[in-house]
């Protein structure tokens, strides 16, 4: 177990630097502290050949093309201070009215226009042999239109048993919408073929109803017996054909609650890689990649683009400030945000 430390940038003569932790098995993944982003994840295949599995760039100036600042996919950052859309970019709380950035039409998305995946975090190193390291952030009230002063912490830590875990921390000072997330999008077949050629179960029968601006309604329905019923491992592009539309699905673990427990699992056959997520989040955004770029690329010439990659985004309901019945959508300032989710894989 390691971690190594390299350059990666600079903002306005702030310089940016890039983690990378590794374990003995040859996973590696490389976490900046812009965006506290995930850019890299190297994992083996069946036969021992490593190789990139998530999008990302390999230097800062890949984050601030044109094609990337135009597409705004978001790729592995940590998204906040709330993740996914919030209806007409507006919520009352405590009896006050909150107007936020328009960024999806009407709505706004992940956290605002300069949300926690554009912020330069406070890195603090934990011992190397532990392969783990923690990134923390101060969110100033009404920064991108939402009360309170927001203190977070982020940890990132790589295992011997080739897990991911990510645990989030936070507090703040007054009641605020708050729920954040890791946006990376995975391709387990090394970005030789779409995502499509994979297998996935989701342990949900039931998933949120969006409205035509991509808002959620505060209406849950069943999914039993649906082509987007994932409880059986289905292939995704079969999936998408009697759909005729890529997934982008917040499914619900309503008997779950807040424990930590095995959510999804997805499968590429010809690489022998699966990824397995386990979260002690209440609900899951798959989504695979259907607004995503074809311009865009990793610096090594990777490609990205339209269903080449997966995304599994563990939170709380998108919309959530809208609904009083949506669980744990508002951090208290008595209260402390907890969250894990854990990207376990296997070759």
């Amino acid at each position: 177990m390691k971690i190594l430390t390299r350059p990666f940038g600079s903002i306005n003569e702030v310089a940016v630097d890039a983690y990378i932790l590794e374990n003995s098995n040859g996973l590696k993944v490389t976490i900046t502290n812009y965006g506290a982003t995930i850019t890299s994840i190297q994992v083996p295949d069946k036969d021992g050949n490593v190789e990139e599995i998530v999008c990302g760039f390999d230097t800062l100036d890949g984050y601030f093309s044109e094609a990337y600042l135009a597409n705004a996919p978001y790729f592995g950052g940590t998204v906040g201070r709330y993740c996914s859309q919030i209806k007409d970019a507006q919520f009352i709380l405590d009896g006050q009215e909150y107007q936020l950035a328009k960024m999806v039409g009407e709505n706004n998305l992940h956290g605002g226009l300069v949300g926690f995946d554009k912020r330069i975090w406070e890195v603090e190193l934990y011992n190397p042999e532990e392969a783990a390291i923690a990134m923390r952030l101060v969110s100033q009230h009404l920064e991108e239109g939402f009360p309170g002063n927001v203190e977070v912490k982020v940890t990132f830590s790589l295992t011997e048993a080739n897990a991911i875990q990510i645990a989030y921390h936070a507090t703040t000072d007054q009641d605020t919408p708050f729920t954040i997330t890791n946006h990376s999008y995975f391709n387990l077949s090394g970005f030789k073929e779409t995502v499509e050629n994979h297998a996935v179960r989701v342990a949900s029968e039931k998933r949120q109803v969006w409205d035509e601006s991509g808002a959620a309604t505060g209406e849950n329905q069943s999914i039993a017996g649906q082509p987007d019923d994932l409880r059986e491992p289905k292939s995704i592009g079969d999936v998408h054909a009697a759909m005729n539309d890529g997934f982008e699905h917040f499914y619900l673990f309503e008997e779950k609650g807040f424990d930590l427990a095995e959510v999804a699992e997805i499968h590429e056959e010809t690489s022998g890689r699966s990824l397995k997520i386990s979260t002690t989040e209440p609900g899951m955004l798959f989504y695979t990649g259907k607004y995503t770029s074809d311009e865009l690329q990793r610096e090594s010439g990777l490609q990205y683009g339209k269903f080449r990659g997966f995304c599994c985004e563990t939170h709380r309901y998108p919309n959530g400030p809208n609904f009083p019945d949506s669980p744990k959508s508002i951090l208290r300032k008595d209260e402390t945000y907890e969250s894990t989710t854990i990207f376990q894989f296997e070759w």
